[in-house]
């Protein structure tokens, strides 16, 4: 039997005479049908369709939307990038834009207009088809492993930032880089800086947390001479500084409240009053910020302003953890030694396999800040030209994943990751990333072909 090249489309409805109706209206596609949530989610998980359309009104509740609200959500959490495309009744209209709020693609309303439902429904696959083809080109990193000029990585994940950072980076709009400590929110914000058209203007970096209350006021916009005891000359502030360039508020959720509203003034009139001063100066300084806090949290017990939240977060960027990067702790650790190696150590020259084993094993709690501290103290305590597991201070360590959609992605995930890390520990090179993996070259490739990954 010949395979089916169609599209897959996935419809749940209950009605089956809607259903014949559906099914006949979409010819070009590879239809499957589901009346439940559990035959919808079976089939979800067998043929990973990527358009799916949804009837929020499903038994055991076909005259309400809970069963439907269920499915549109476990849909989502086992696989996020369907287009799903719900039904709303009359007068249904916030039920649709609820869905849209739980990552629904779009709504259609009933009774249901066959032609504009295809017209959804072929949008949507085409938006699909787009995005799934932006991750493949993600996946392909350059082959120095280096984006945005000075960031390593061999991971798609930490592409994908490098690739947001730079679209946005030529804008002026404020940027918001969420992540965990040590996962390089300064690095991606300098890189940010030097993808735009201020890159020949200063940029400036400030720790909100490491400043006392008391003093973080005159960092950020300056003083007059004579404003407070111990002014003894006027002082330009930090924004001011950064006129014409960057300005880097990193852990901005430690911006006191009272400052908060100061800044907030500065950023709607982009003009700024020194401390004891009576004069506006106006400044175009860009502001990225950054925070490992839950600032939605802060804004819910008012410890931080929501006005304030939407302008410094106009686009918001999330920071993969080092252990969400398969072998990047790997390059990164090669790099540092290098670095370091040359400056403390040049006796020195790479790692033992045992450390490669326990670097890739390690959860990495303290991210590349943590990675970098330890390859610095192994380097420095070093006695052998190979620096060992034991010179990291470092045990082997495993955690447990989450369940994957179906067996194919379990072990296409299992593959991805293993390749990675030996394609890392081996530098790229093809035979030696075939020797660790125990195949043979023919078969390296034909893998590397198969999952669209790059040596």
């Amino acid at each position: 039997m010949m395979a089916d090249d169609r599209p897959k489309l996935l419809i749940v409805e209950d009605d089956p005479g809607l259903q014949a109706q559906l099914k006949w209206a979409y010819e070009d596609f590879e239809v499957f049908i589901a009346g439940d949530r559990a035959s919808a989610l079976a089939l979800l998980r067998a043929e990973e369709p990527p358009v799916v359309t949804l009837d929020l009104g499903l038994p055991p509740d076909p005259d309400g939307t809970s069963e439907g609200f269920a499915v549109l959500d476990e849909i989502m959490a086992l696989k996020p990038d369907t287009k799903v495309v719900v039904a709303s009744g009359h007068g249904a209209r916030e039920s649709a834009l609820h869905a849209i709020a739980h990552g629904a693609y779009d709504f259609y309303q009933k009774p249901v207009d066959i032609d504009a439902l295809g017209l959804i429904v072929r949008r949507a696959l085409h938006l699909h088809r787009l995005e799934r083809e932006n991750r493949v080109l993600a996946e392909k990193a350059p082959a120095d492993n280096r984006v945005l000029g000075r960031l390593v990585t061999g991971a798609p994940e930490m592409v994908k930032v490098a690739r947001t950072i730079e679209r946005v980076a030529n804008t002026n709009v404020s940027v918001m880089l969420l992540g965990a400590s040590g996962t390089g929110k300064e690095l991606l914000a300098r890189g940010l800086h030097e993808a735009s058209t201020r890159a020949k203007g200063a940029f400036i970096a400030i720790n909100c947390a490491a400043i006392p209350e008391n003093l973080l006021e005159s960092e950020l916009f300056g003083h007059e001479k004579g404003a407070f005891t111990g002014a003894v000359k006027t002082t330009e502030g930090k924004i001011e500084l950064a006129n014409g360039g960057t300005l880097f508020l990193d852990e901005v959720g430690d911006i006191p409240l009272q400052l908060q509203v100061k800044l907030l003034r500065f950023l709607q009139e982009r003009t700024i009053e020194r401390i004891g001063g009576r004069k506006s100066i106006e400044v175009d300084t860009r502001i990225v910020c950054a925070t490992h806090q839950n600032l939605e949290a802060m804004i819910a017990d008012g410890r931080f302003r929501e006005d304030l939240y939407y302008r410094l977060a106009e686009i918001v960027v999330r920071i993969p953890s080092l252990a969400e990067r398969p072998g990047d702790a790997a390059l990164l650790a090669k790099v540092f030694l290098t670095r370091f190696a040359r400056e403390m150590n040049p006796q020195v020259k790479g790692f033992a396999p045992d450390a490669l084993a326990a670097i890739d094993a390690w959860g990495w709690p303290g991210n590349v800040r943590e990675l970098e501290n330890r390859v610095k103290r192994a380097v420095i305590m070093a006695d052998a030209k190979l620096v060992t597991a034991m010179d990291l201070d470092l045990e082997g360590g495993e955690g447990e994943g989450e369940t994957p959609l179906n067996l194919k992605s379990a072990r296409e995930a299992t593959d991805r990751k293993i390749i990675r890390h030996a394609l890392a520990r081996s530098e790229g090179n093809i035979s030696s990333t075939a020797r660790l993996l125990g195949i043979s070259r023919p078969t390296l490739y034909d893998l590397l072909k198969q999952y669209d990954m790059q040596a």
